[in-house]
């Protein structure tokens, strides 16, 4: 039996809305069906996770977005699509004589809210609770907190420079000196330390805001601590000083306490606040809240906590089920934790969830990168097997390093195209060391444009996804790894495509592992 058929697939901040073709999961399932193969449909309704549940995948870490629409046959607000009917389709024809299909729901009413452009605003560094005080950084868990955002301030004892390193941020964090923005760091992008310019003087008020964007959701990252989850320190030449003597600020995602902030009219001038207003409705239905003027945060609407929005994407709307409006006079209220260009919310007929709106979806190879292999000296030459499934290669020797460098020096279908589904490094035991903490260094080439193939995905530890370079870029194709440590490696693990063929299989390759990163 197939235990999770999959649909589609769900959205992360920052990449490209995924989508799977109609034709090709209908074809799955008749395959299933003409073999007798039990299965279930994930997701037939993948739907909205409301508020704060949004999960995240790791390694590496990456949040999801709010909706769960997935491509799914039933779309997130319960319509119809193109999808359900070639699958209604399907069904039919397996149907027992004199059965017949229902024909679906009429769709529950949709309806436009006009632009929402009256707010009252309660800045948050205005209007924060009670403090905790600690000796030293510990996370939100620690401090009866589960999901939003948390606070950590102190007051510098001696002048500070250099470069401030949290560790770790979990998950995305802003740095304030008296009041004045320093700089983000995003977990999703292995931000974990802030160049600090010029100096800061004793007795700044050095603040750091937390948001906890989504936790992680199986294997061994399950163990997701929010916040700062060990310290702060400030790195300067060969010295690492930590920083004591924290006041901790819980701020909770919850409606009765983001209703109590002290609301006011005027503005917020870029700096973390909420906001809120009213609007009137002739009817109720369901609407999509359009978001793409402000910046990152959360919607509550008449006490129900939506979930999240980000300028980045893909998802600029968020679903507001009519069962949650009323006629007559309704609340709204935003945290937007970076600043909204305009305050401006409407409701609209139909949702957005594929504008994405970086410069361009987020790869590992940064502009005039090139990885310069002239004078190492691989530590393992050869040809991987043909075909599908696992293979793996012993080292003669075992090597000291933390920077893993596959080279792909050829194919097995002729084409241009490299692709890995999964890559493990084994360790002096033989067995494959953790990946909890792995980030990629560089790669040549990622796919984007087709689908989110980027490299990270050879060790995202799902089998059906790849990393895939673009088909106009000709071989040698590399792909390097930072570890997280120096390790001793005797070996690593290689999990070509799932697809008949193994499209893209690397067939000749060298390994190289250094103990410093490589030149480019």
């Amino acid at each position: 039996m197939c235990s999770e058929f999959w649909s589609g697939w769900f959205d992360h901040w920052g990449r490209k809305h995924e989508t799977r073709d109609a034709a090709t999961m209908v074809s799955g399932i008749k395959d299933m069906l003409d073999r007798g193969i039990s299965f279930s449909l994930y997701m037939t309704h993948g739907g909205t996770t409301f508020g704060w549940w949004g999960g995240a995948n790791n390694p590496a870490y990456s949040a999801m977005c709010s909706s769960y629409d997935y491509d799914a046959p039933i779309s997130e607000a319960g319509w119809t699509t193109r999808k359900y009917f070639k699958l209604r389709d399907l069904l039919q024809s397996y149907l027992s004589a004199g059965e017949t299909l229902p024909e679906p729901p009429a769709p529950i009413p949709v309806i436009e809210v006009p632009a929402i452009t009256r707010w009252q605003v309660a800045p948050l560094f205005d209007n924060l609770p009670a403090p905790e005080q600690t000796e030293d950084i510990r996370p939100m868990e620690q401090f009866d907190q589960g999901w939003g955002t948390i606070l950590y301030r102190t007051t510098l004892k001696d002048d500070i420079s250099g470069t401030l390193h949290i560790d770790e941020v979990h998950d995305w964090a802003q740095v304030f000196a008296d009041g004045r923005l320093l700089g983000r760091l995003d977990r999703r992008q292995g931000e974990f330390t802030l160049p600090l310019k010029g100096t800061l003087k004793k007795g700044t008020r050095l603040d750091i805001l937390v948001e906890a964007m989504g936790r992680v959701n199986f294997d061994k990252s399950i163990h997701d601590r929010k916040g700062i989850t060990r310290r702060v320190e400030v790195l300067s030449g060969d010295t690492a000083r930590e920083l004591k003597g924290w006041t901790v600020y819980n701020l909770p995602p919850f409606h009765d306490f983001v209703s109590h902030r002290n609301y006011r009219p005027g503005k917020a001038d870029g700096m973390p606040a909420y906001y809120r207003a009213t609007f009137k409705l002739d009817r109720p239905g369901d609407t999509f809240l359009d978001m793409r003027t402000w910046g990152k945060g959360m919607v509550w609407v008449n006490g129900h906590a939506l979930g999240r929005f980000w300028e980045i994407g893909p998802q600029q709307t968020l679903y507001m089920p009519g069962c949650w409006l009323k006629k007559g006079e309704n609340e709204i209220i935003v945290l937007d934790l970076k600043g909204p260009a305009e305050t401006c919310v409407a409701g609209l007929a139909t949702p957005i969830l594929d504008q994405l709106r970086v410069k361009a979806p987020e790869t590992h190879r940064k502009d005039g990168q090139n990885l310069k292999l002239d004078g190492e000296t691989p530590v393992h030459t050869g040809t991987f097997a043909s075909g599908n499934g696992w293979q793996e290669v012993k080292f003669d020797h075992p090597v000291e390093g933390r920077f893993f460098c596959l080279d792909a020096t050829s194919n097995y279908d002729g084409s241009n195209i490299a692709a890995i589904a999964e890559l493990d490094v084994l360790g002096a035991d033989g067995k494959p060391l953790s990946r909890e903490h792995w980030t990629v260094v560089y790669t040549d080439s990622e796919e984007t444009r087709s689908g989110n193939r980027t490299a990270d995905k050879v060790y995202d530890l799902q089998e059906s996804t790849f990393w895939q370079t673009v088909d106009n870029t000709a071989y040698p194709h590399q792909l390097v790894i930072d570890l997280g440590r120096n390790c001793r490696v005797t070996g690593f693990r290689m999990l070509p495509r799932a697809e008949a063929g193994a499209p893209g299989q690397v067939k000749d390759y060298r390994i190289y592992v250094k103990a410093k990163d490589f030149a480019y």
